[in-house]
């Protein structure tokens, strides 16, 4: 399978995207394609979580771990999880102006990956085993075994990863440094999910309930907060 494209025809690209208009997860890849400008360049299939389509036979044989969401390729090629689709976009080119979601330098990549998997451990999937574990989920045809004491924990967990981030950003601008990067899109995907479960950022958390403010005024956020306000997937 060919999966290396010349660098004058990457943006041109068909791509196509299954995903879910208001997923968490989902609009980390959302707000990286504003970023990259490259919205308009996506043809986006919609897989309703809360109908649980992203269970089904049919959706495991386009990405065997049943989660969203999954960028396909023109010749097929399909690449799941949120940091692997981003670091493929990030790499579509190189022209002047364009964001760096990933980092220029190898300590730049070296931090912003760190910082996301952090983002990912201690603050946005701790907030997913909460939805799914200690609340009503995607309901009861999704949620076939919960396991409330443990969705508590990681509830407990995220509050955690809040305050470790507000510490962070006490002493610079962005998550991993002096740049927006993808690990910032990834602890947006923990503030989005957060709200939806409506768990609080802990009231001394400033810091972090400064950046946020300013994420959501980030261009590329508010492109991503229209999509939801239209209520319905851009298919």
């Amino acid at each position: 399978m060919n999966t290396t494209h010349p660098h004058a025809d990457a943006c041109q690209l068909p791509m196509k995207i299954y995903d879910w208009y208001n997923g968490p997860y989902p609009a980390r890849v959302r707000i990286a394609l504003a970023e990259k400008g490259l919205l308009q360049k996506v043809d986006f299939v919609s897989i309703n979580l809360w109908k649980g389509e992203h269970k089904t036979p049919e959706f495991l044989e386009i990405n065997y771990s049943g989660t969203l969401p999954v960028l396909e390729l023109e010749d097929g090629t399909r690449i799941a999880e949120c940091t692997a689709i981003t670091q493929y976009l990030d790499d579509l080119d190189d022209l002047d102006g364009s964001p760096t979601l990933t980092g220029k330098t190898a300590v730049e990549k070296g931090l912003i990956h760190m910082m996301t998997k952090r983002a990912e451990i201690e603050f946005l999937d701790a907030v997913s085993v909460y939805f799914h574990h200690a609340t009503p989920g995607l309901g009861p045809h999704v949620e076939l075994y919960q396991n409330e004491e443990w969705g508590l924990r990681m509830r407990d967990k995220a509050v955690r990863g809040m305050r470790y981030f507000n510490e962070v950003l006490k002493s610079q601008p962005f998550v991993a440094g002096a740049s927006f990067s993808m690990a910032d899109i990834a602890v947006i995907g923990g503030m989005i999910f957060s709200t939806l479960v409506e768990l609080s950022i802990p009231e001394e958390c400033e810091a972090l309930r400064e950046w946020y403010a300013r994420m959501q005024n980030r261009p590329s956020v508010a492109a991503w907060a229209a999509m939801v306000e239209k209520g319905e997937p851009l298919s």
